[in-house]
Formats: structure tokens, C-alpha cells, sequence
């Protein structure tokens, strides 16, 4: 009998169905994965207080943070895996994964002191009321102990991802998944260990999903096969993962700085505010991870038919990713905010916290799409290999904006609508930008490739 092939042909065939196909394992997964952020919240939302609630919820911005510049460079690894695999230069592949996978390891060690060196003076930096930021402290430092196998995983399924094969990532993080629900339900009502049973649950299912992903890669057949006796640097792999992933996590490490000022403006409301807000982000992070699905296919769409040399099929994944996160957007936006009381309920029984959660989910669930838009051209851009330009737009157009925006507009009004407003309007700016730079590297690339054609 045959062994079964999770891995997709990206380069021929119609598109609209494989796009499908692939997105839907990634937007599963990725419900999964804030279904354990989830379960945190929910659990101590309920059975820890609202403090509990408010240390653990509001420490999204600060983790992504510290987190995101590593993590920025697995995206390297995945445009890297699938344009060699376009072109089909197995041995390339090779050296790929097993500079990925050590590198993965090594970044997750070092980030395991720099949260511990830096949790408390970024809490009290981000002016966490004294009310919540012992208890937030405790939940960073035990959540960065579980850096190496948060990053282990990100990088080993972004090489799955690369190949096509994005539903055994899903089966293990269903796996995974319900062991987190368990051991939070646990750690919290059984053992009373509060923020420290939802960190440490936290971390058990990630090392669980992180060991079912090496052990599919060694078993894995043809170049993307993991041999741990060859993990080595190659030293031309890692500089060309770190030229591509860098400029996505410093976006994303400079995203969260934004963030985190925006929570501090949060902070400032209060706790029960800083619940609601957490609450909402929570819910809106469903329809974002959705959205983002679409980004990791145009993404690998994009570097696997760069690879093979077919930008007419390059815009056609950029033309249908859009129309599909469009659609994405919208719809769940809609549904997120007309059915927000029983949603933020879920979170909290306190119908301040509700309040307050209802207040930011209706200045962005409907204006979600935009923020769609911008990533999935995002995601084309850097599978052609142009990193740096749409960091500086995104930086500048959503960042830099954001700030100015909280030193300027807010200063005059200084209220959680005025905040919260700035979020859709730096999206349509920036969204914008990037479709016009899209528009520009393509014509670039396409006369660049009709003048090597005229050459040879």
C-alpha cells in the first residue's frame, strides 16, 4: 500500500480549490492555538478573579513583543523551503530544514533569560496597575521557560507548510489542544495554582505539539526529512532565512510596541477596562487568525511559483487571497460583534468588563478586513523575496501612525473610543501602500525575467 502524501503541488492545476485546501488546516490550527489563550482566560476569568484574568490577558502584547523578531525568521525558513522545493533543488531543502530546526532551538534558549531578565521592568514600564503585576510576572517567567519548544514548533511547521502539508500540524495541535483544556481545568480548580497552572498548561501542550512535529519531519520522506546527526548551520541558509524573516519580526517586534503603548494607554483606564480589553482581543483574535491563513498561503503560494518562475501565477494567488480574506473578514467581524454580549459572557460575568469589551469590538470587528488586506499582500511580497520595503511601509503606516496618533488625537480626546479608532484607519493607509508596492515589484520582476529570457 501506498504511503499517503500530505505535501501539495503549489505550481500547477486550478488554484481556487487548492488555496482552499490549504487555508482551512492553517485557520483551524490557528483557532487552536488562541483556543489554548482561550482556555487561560476563561479558566481564570472564572475561577481566579478578575485580576487573574487581566495579568493573563493583557500580557499579549508584551510576549509578542519579545517573541516576534524570532519568530519573524521561521517565515524565512518557509519561503526559503518552498522556493527551493519549487524549483526543485532537493539538496538545498536539506540544508534549509536542519539549519531551521537547531536555529529554532538556540533562539528558544536565549529567549528563555531574555524573559526572565526583562518580564518585570517591561510590566512596570507598561504600568501595570500593582494590583495585577506580580501575578502577570509569574505567568511571563513560566511561559518563557516554554520558548524552545514554542519555537521548535514554529519552525518545523513552517517547513510542513512550505511542502504544501499544513493538516498534520492541525492533528497535532487537536491533540495538543485537549490535553491544554485538561491540564488548565487541573491546575487552576483542582490545585489552585492560578496564572501558574495556565502558564505551566500552556507550555505541556506546547512541548507536546512540538515533539509530534519533530517526529513527523524525521519520518518524513524526500529532501524535507530531519536526520538529527546532520543538524548543523549553514552558515549561507541562516543569513538568507535572516535577510527575509528579520524585517517580518522586527515588523512584528515593532507592531507590538505600538501595542503595548496602546495597552499602556489601556492600563491607565483601570483593571476591570484592562479585562474587557483583553476579553475583546481575545475574541478579535479568532477572526485575525482566520484572516492570517490566508497570509501563510499567499505566502507559500507565492515563493513556490517564484521558484519555479511563474509570476502570471503569482498574481493570480495574490488577486484570489484577497478576495478570499475580504470575504473572511467581513463575515466574521459581523458575527463576532452581533453576538459580542454572549461571547465577552463567556469571559466574564461582570457587565463592566462586558461593557467595555463591546466598546472596542465595535470600532474594529467590521474594519477587520482591512488589517486582512495588508497581510496577505504583506505575505506575497515576502514570497518574492522583498522583506525590507513592506516592513518600512507597515512600520511606518501603522506603527508610526498609531503613535503619533496617541500623542496627538488622543492627547485632545483622551478616551478608549479615540484609541481604538486609530486601529481601522492605520489598516486602510497601510493596506493601500502595500497593494501599490505589490504592483511595483511585479512589473520590476517581470521585466527583469523577460530580459534574462531575451539573454538566454
Amino acid at each position: 500500500m501506498a504511503k499517503r502524501s500530505y505535501e501539495m503541488d503549489m505550481c500547477h492545476g486550478p488554484l481556487t480549490g487548492k488555496l482552499l485546501l490549504f487555508a482551512l488546516p492553517v485557520m483551524l490550527s490557528g483557532v487552536l492555538q488562541l483556543l489554548f489563550n482561550a482556555a487561560d482566560i476563561v479558566v481564570v476569568g472564572r475561577f481566579a478573579g478578575s485580576q487573574a484574568l487581566a495579568a493573563v490577558g493583557s500580557n499579549g502584547p508584551l510576549i509578542n513583543l519579545i517573541v516576534n523578531v524570532f519568530i519573524g525568521v521561521s517565515i524565512g525558513t518557509n519561503v526559503l523551503v518552498a522556493r527551493h522545493y519549487g524549483a526543485g533543488e532537493h539538496e538545498e531543502v536539506h540544508k534549509t530544514v536542519h539549519t531551521s530546526i537547531l536555529t529554532s532551538i538556540i533562539f528558544g534558549i536565549i529567549l528563555i533569560f531574555v524573559g526572565f531578565i526583562l518580564a518585570r521592568p517591561l510590566l512596570e514600564m507598561m504600568g501595570t496597575p500593582e494590583d495585577v503585576i506580580d501575578l502577570a510576572e509569574v505567568y511571563l517567567r513560566i511561559f518563557f521557560v516554554g520558548m524552545p519548544v514554542n519555537m521548535l514548533y514554529n519552525f518545523g511547521s513552517a517547513v510542513l507548510r512550505a511542502v504544501g502539508d499544513t493538516r498534520r500540524p492541525l492533528y497535532f495541535l487537536i491533540f495538543a489542544g485537549i490535553i491544554n483544556v485538561l491540564l488548565n481545568l487541573f491546575f487552576v480548580i483542582v490545585l489552585h495554582m492560578g496564572v501558574a497552572g495556565v502558564a505551566l498548561a500552556t507550555i505541556i501542550s506546547q512541548a507536546i505539539s512540538a515533539v509530534l512535529v519533530v517526529l513527523c519531519l524525521m519520518r518524513s520522506d524526500g529532501c524535507i526529512k530531519l536526520q538529527l546527526r546532520k543538524l548543523r548551520i549553514y552558515k549561507k541558509k541562516l543569513l538568507q532565512m535572516v535577510r527575509i524573516g528579520l524585517p517580518a519580526g522586527m515588523q512584528g517586534a515593532v507592531f507590538s510596541i505600538s501595542n503595548v503603548l496602546i495597552q499602556s494607554t489601556v492600563n491607565s483606564f483601570g483593571s476591570v477596562a484592562m479585562a474587557g480589553n483583553a476579553a475583546a482581543g481575545n475574541i478579535e483574535g479568532f477572526i485575525y487568525i482566520a484572516m492570517n491563513s490566508f497570509y501563510q498561503t499567499s505566502l507559500s503560494f507565492t515563493s513556490q511559483n517564484a521558484g519555479a518562475g511563474d509570476y502570471k501565477r503569482v498574481k493570480k494567488v495574490l488577486g484570489l487571497c484577497l478576495v478570499m480574506v475580504t470575504v473572511t473578514g467581513l463575515a466574521l467581524g459581523s458575527l463576532a460583534l452581533f453576538f459580542g454580549h454572549p461571547l465577552l459572557g463567556i469571559y466574564s460575568s461582570d457587565n463592566a468588563v462586558i461593557e467595555y469589551g463591546i466598546l472596542r469590538m465595535s470600532y474594529i470587528c467590521i474594519c477587520y478586513f482591512l488589517c486582512g488586506l495588508m497581510d496577505v499582500t504583506v505575505g506575497s511580497l515576502r514570497g518574492l523575496g522583498c522583506s525590507i520595503t513592506p516592513m518600512i511601509i507597515s512600520l511606518t503606516g501603522a506603527c508610526a501612525f498609531r503613535v503619533l496618533w496617541i500623542f496627538t488625537v488622543f492627547q485632545w480626546n483622551p478616551s478608549l473610543s479615540t484609541l481604538y479608532i486609530s486601529y481601522p484607519v492605520s489598516w486602510a493607509i497601510t493596506a493601500a501602500a502595500q497593494i501599490i508596492c505589490f504592483i511595483v515589484v511585479m512589473r520590476r520582476t517581470m521585466r527583469r525575467q523577460a530580459a534574462n529570457a531575451v539573454q538566454l
